[in-house]
């Protein structure tokens, strides 16, 4: 079986994304930029993120940016949540493609998944905060990181209780919550 570096990866990724996209339309990145813009945006945490063992991505959609974070955290067990089969479809494409073994693909909503606990639930352009904290509560332990891509408008969403840090990074703000 073959293995990848992480630039591999993203090059592969892209090409399999950008040929999927055309019949099944699952992402708006419909170029080379695009799509690299998104893996960007989505691994960019990994600077401040401590080396979790297991995490939930929350409306995975096209991967970003849970296959993308799967891709660079290979010691992390990922549970990429796509409710939308087409989607699905694309993620176990790229999981066999990619011999992504730290991979499992759910194709339902959060609300029906089993709870367990992880160390980071991560979601992107799925909900308002407020929406996603709900979402996130049957899988949170004591001590789980939500990280949450959101825009320029995420302070209008936090409820000031909750503890929590913004890292901005031009129009992206990563939420994080302890």
């Amino acid at each position: 079986m073959k293995s990848y570096d992480f630039d591999e990866k993203c090059r592969l990724f892209c090409d399999l994304l950008l040929e999927y996209n055309k019949i099944h339309n699952i992402t708006g990145a419909k170029t080379k930029e695009d799509v690299y813009e998104n893996i960007h945006d989505s691994i960019f945490p990994i600077s401040f993120l401590q080396n979790p063992k297991t995490a939930i991505d929350i409306g995975t959609g096209a991967g970003f940016p849970g296959l993308i974070l799967a891709m660079a955290l290979e010691e992390c067990t990922f549970y990429l949540i796509e409710p939308i089969a087409k989607r699905s479809s694309f993620l176990h494409l790229v999981k066999s493609k990619l011999h992504l073994k730290n991979v499992k693909i759910e194709n339902k909503k959060i609300e029906h998944l089993k709870p367990f606990g992880v160390d980071l639930i991560t979601s992107r352009a799925v909900a308002n905060t407020k929406t996603l904290m709900k979402l996130c509560s049957n899988f949170k332990k004591e001590d789980t990181i939500m990280l949450f891509y959101k825009g320029e408008n995420v302070e209008n969403e936090i409820d000031e209780s909750l503890n929590y840090k913004i890292i901005d990074r031009g129009l992206r703000r990563y939420l994080i919550v302890y």
